[in-house]
């Protein structure tokens, strides 16, 4: 009987891509080999009569085809004792130690089939789809010979998968030669999204952002429909820089699966991006009439408003996600920003305070801190919140004049000269108003020579 594949494990290696063993083709294969039998029955009576070996054998084999491994493995073993070259009884007996989780001793079936007869297509996949899932270095070897070998049926199906196998094995230790098998396993294939889909991914992790939007757009020339494709192309268009073709893609998207609306956030993401602050709204708008409750279109949105100067409308949104995500300092900080822009300085404060406690890293918002404390005269405060923020972010000249008018104010004359000071040096005439108060409050502070 012809060896078979069982795909559940292959799918289990890597089961985003669908690297099964061609199922569909071990089903032809297994009722070829039953019929094979079936149909000379008394022949096979004979056979089992004049050849032990081979009635174990085909009593093991229509014990699998009904998955009772139970009564196959005795059997087996008893035929590769008696025959030790049987390479169909070793496949058989791989098969049947596989799908009773007995990977090794599976492993070490298959390397006797493949040792017995090196030829077979089936046998050297399936050993290399199980040495690349326990992470063995040969896998390889036995997939790449494969590539070499004629699978029993569906010829171009199973070459693809096997290529397939060998460039997902590449990936880390050869990643031209691994592009290479993709490509291989694509021309097999060309109705088969999975090849370019998973070349884009490979020229993604080299930071070949244009080179993976081209395999994502083969993708969806080989399969129009497919989701997967679509998304893939977006995603790298956006990282290369294409806002046009992603554009376009992201609205087929939206188009094409009008129930999923992650599509029409990102358009209004990169609509965003562009500064077309009246396109992202109005497809905000549509997304919160589909579901009023997405939080990602809400936070959009409330970006929106405020890029739009429309802070009274943003603050009920942001105060809205703040109460759902409490421990989001993001959303803290853009509270506090839209509070900040009209005059809240209290409230903004509040804010600011707390998305620091929860990322005390947070410089821009230590930054925003000093800024609403200064306004309500806290200057205390202001001090400790610019020099927090100067020792996580690049100084600034304004933060330098922030930290004078503070000291100035609590009349620390001393370090508030020096600050004006340091101001002045960096300034160069980008702040001038600032710069002008800077000069009179030396005259005014600094001690006389």
């Amino acid at each position: 009987m012809m060896p078979r594949v069982k795909s559940s494990r292959a799918r289990s290696y890597r089961p985003s891509l669908r690297l099964a063993c061609l199922h569909l083709a071990w089903m032809v294969l297994a009722s070829q080999a039953l019929a094979q039998y079936s149909t000379e029955t008394v022949r096979h009576h004979k056979v089992a009569e004049q050849d032990p070996v081979a009635a174990d054998l085909f009593h093991a084999e229509n014990a699998i085809e009904k998955k009772d491994y139970v009564t196959a493995e005795p059997l087996l073993q008893k035929v590769v004792s008696a025959a030790p070259d049987n390479y169909a009884a070793w496949f058989d007996l791989g098969f049947v130690y596989h799908a009773q989780g007995k990977d090794d001793d599976a492993i070490a079936a298959y390397r006797k089939s493949v040792a017995a007869k090196p030829d077979v297509f089936e046998s050297n996949l399936n050993l290399g789809l199980m040495l690349a899932q326990s992470h063995q270095p040969d896998a390889a070897q036995f997939l790449r010979a494969a590539t070499t070998l004629k699978p029993t049926a569906n010829v171009d199906e199973g070459q693809s998968r096997a290529w397939l196998s060998l460039a997902h094995v590449l990936e880390s230790s050869n990643p031209h030669e691994a592009l290479e098998a993709y490509h291989r396993a694509a021309a097999l294939q060309p109705a088969d999204p999975e090849p370019s889909l998973s070349a884009a991914r490979l020229l993604e992790k080299s930071g070949d952002y244009a080179g993976a939007a081209k395999e994502c757009e083969q993708a969806v020339k080989r399969d129009g429909s497919s989701q997967e494709g679509l998304t893939c192309a977006a995603e790298m268009q956006l990282k290369s820089g294409n806002y046009s073709a992603a554009e376009q893609t992201l609205q087929k998207l939206a188009d094409a699966h009008p129930s999923d609306l992650t599509p029409r956030v990102q358009l209004a993401r990169l609509y965003l991006g562009q500064g077309q602050n009246a396109d992202a709204l109005i497809v905000l708008n549509e997304v919160l009439k589909l579901d009023p409750a997405n939080q990602a279109a809400q936070t959009d949105l409330a970006l929106v408003y405020f890029k739009l100067g429309k802070f009274s409308q943003a603050e009920p949104i942001y105060r809205t996600l703040v109460g759902k995500n409490p421990n989001d300092a993001d959303l803290h900080a853009r509270l506090g920003q839209t509070l900040l822009k009209q005059l809240k300085y209290a409230d903004a404060e509040h804010e600011f305070m707390t998305a620091v406690k929860l990322r005390p890293t947070f410089g821009e918002a230590y930054g925003d801190l000093a800024t609403a404390a200064d306004e309500n005269k806290d200057y205390e405060l202001a001090i400790r919140a610019v020099n927090a923020r100067d020792q996580l972010l690049p100084p600034l000249p304004v933060g330098y004049f922030m930290r004078a008018s503070a000291f100035d104010h609590l009349r620390d004359y001393r370090q508030a000269t020096e600050n004006y000071h340091r101001f002045l040096a960096l300034a160069n005439g980008k702040y001038p108003d600032q710069e002008w108060q800077a000069r009179h409050r030396l005259i005014a502070i600094e001690p006389k020579k």
